[in-house]
């Protein structure tokens, strides 16, 4: 298991879906093994990770609810699998919208106990593209549960959903 549903093919989805520009800066928030700055960087892009236990050099130690770079100082970000382990998704969007220059795309993937549209589309982005993959979450839960692999306590009724979206 990786990290997130679908690996590495649904983290090729999300950039193809918002289809960042070459060379943009791009932050993967909650990188972990930094797996995805891998990828962004072989794609040509100028990628940073950041995350509370970093386990790549490619990922920089810190919290992605105060993040340590100035106001719109990338193009894009990413997270997959991470707003909710932070135990405040909201104020994880208000930072990546704070560090997206205007303009800047948000390519979100992640795990919702409230409505996930209301939460997106109330922090100062539009939605480009809206995706329920709540199916392919459980497969992925069921089998990370079946392989005796610790998870983030997830009780209760939930969603997996993917958004890209733009910097109002």
């Amino acid at each position: 298991m990786n990290g997130h549903p679908g690996g590495k093919e649904h983290t090729l989805r999300m950039i193809g879906l918002a289809a960042p520009e070459s060379g943009s800066r791009i932050l993967d928030m909650g990188a972990g093994n930094g797996e995805t700055v891998g990828i962004l960087r072989s794609m040509g892009f100028d990628a940073v990770g950041i995350d509370l236990e970093p386990r790549s050099n490619h990922v920089q130690k810190g919290s992605f609810l105060n993040l340590p770079y100035p106001d719109n100082s990338f193009d894009a970000v990413i997270s997959q699998c991470a707003f909710f382990i932070s135990g405040n998704a909201e104020k994880a969007l208000s930072e990546a919208c704070r560090v997206l220059r205007p303009g800047g795309i948000l390519m979100l993937s992640d795990v919702f106990f409230e409505e996930a549209l209301q939460t997106v589309s109330g922090s100062h982005f539009r939605i480009l593209h809206h995706e329920d993959m709540t199916a392919q979450w459980r497969e992925y839960y069921l089998e990370a549960l079946w392989n005796g692999e610790s998870f983030c306590g997830i009780r209760g009724k939930c969603t997996y959903e993917i958004f890209i979206c733009k910097k109002e």
